[in-house]
């Protein structure tokens, strides 16, 4: 049975990967991507989707009540996915309003446009899939056990709580209203399409334009990295199960600490150039272009506020009842997101200067 699916941040980078992997794998299923476009929002990064016929790009707000709604109704759409959020921990210390009306009033538009529409009379099949973090859950000392779904909530930043905030809506909708939903809290994702803000896709634009690679305080700040293609295929087994109203953790079993996650990316870029010499014309500043190891040209920066010290996902729950373990692992995900780095400096140039 095909799938009539609004998603929201489509144009975001774990959105935009997502509906590039369902479309490929579910040709047939309709998908209408729901984005406001903000500086981290960028429809290049799903214009060759646009051509295809079960696909329409829609810009606008998850705010705007009357806009979803009438989305909903107008395709007669059977699924929300729900990634459209402000995302970056720095700006959330700086603007935390931003937050709150994206993640938690964006959130509430869209159960109650969903309500609205889903649940009028009989009320219809539908679900609700909200995308969460692991940030929700607090920080881990070095040798505690991984968060697991019954981890208490101990948001630390204005990011983390607008988070949090979205996931008890999300899970109040099913309690109260039974509307069909289900909740994935996932670890830091990394790939292609990634805005260069967060650590590697700013690492990898860094060192490619010359520029050193800031690592906050001692760089032990330890997370779980998931492929985000990876992320999608957790999405996807949580979307094609029948139960509802619960959450599952997604992970990608990939626990480095920041210094060391960004030695294993200088060494993949290393090796690029010296495995492809033409990359040193294309990009002549690159520490690799001119003899030089990328480790070098990292550097130490303040640490910011409230930096959680370690994030680590027990993803067993997933794991045991739908089947799903990450497929790639480390070296290769960052030796493709390198790779495609290289290869599109047409859509990372600009955000780079901006």
């Amino acid at each position: 049975m095909s799938r009539r699916m609004l998603v929201t941040g489509g144009a975001g980078f774990i959105g935009a990967n997502f509906v590039h992997y369902w479309t490929q794998h579910y040709p047939d299923d309709m998908i209408v991507v729901l984005d406001v476009l903000t500086y981290a929002g960028n429809r290049s990064s799903i214009a060759a989707l646009e051509a295809l016929p079960n696909f329409e790009f829609v810009h606008g707000s998850i705010t705007d009540r009357d806009l979803v709604t009438g989305l909903l109704q107008k395709n007669e759409l059977d699924t929300i996915v729900h990634f459209a959020a402000e995302s970056h921990v720095d700006r959330s210390i700086e603007g935390p309003a931003a937050f709150i009306d994206t993640n938690i009033i964006g959130t509430l538009t869209l159960l109650e446009a969903a309500r609205e529409v889903w649940l009028k009379g009989d009320g219809v099949p539908h679900r609700f899939h909200h995308i969460s973090t692991d940030e929700v859950f607090g920080t881990l000392t070095h040798d505690a056990a991984p968060f697991t779904e019954q981890h208490p909530y101990q948001p630390n930043s204005p990011y983390a709580a607008s988070k949090a905030g979205s996931d008890h809506l999300v899970r109040a909708w099913f309690h109260t209203y039974g509307l069909q939903v289900t909740t994935s809290n996932c670890s830091n994702n990394y790939g292609p399409y990634h805005f260069p803000e967060k650590l590697i896709p700013l690492a990898i634009t860094n060192l490619l334009l010359g520029k050193k690679v800031p690592i906050y305080g001692d760089g032990k700040n330890v997370r779980d990295w998931l492929y985000v293609e990876d992320h999608a295929r957790g999405i996807e087994a949580i979307l094609n199960q029948d139960e509802v109203g619960g959450t599952w953790n997604i992970g990608g079993n990939n626990e480095w600490n920041n210094l060391d996650l960004i030695s294993e990316l200088c060494r993949a870029l290393d090796n690029a150039f010296s495995e492809d010499p033409g990359w040193k014309s294309k990009y002549p500043h690159c520490p690799a272009a001119n003899g030089a190891l990328c480790a070098d040209h990292r550097e130490f920066v303040s640490d910011r506020p409230g930096h959680d010290l370690r994030y680590a996902i027990d993803a067993s729950l997933l794991r045991n009842n739908l089947g799903f373990e990450p497929k790639i692992q480390i070296q290769a995900g960052l030796q493709q997101t390198v790779s495609w780095y290289l290869k599109n400096d047409a859509w990372w140039r600009p955000l780079a200067a901006s």
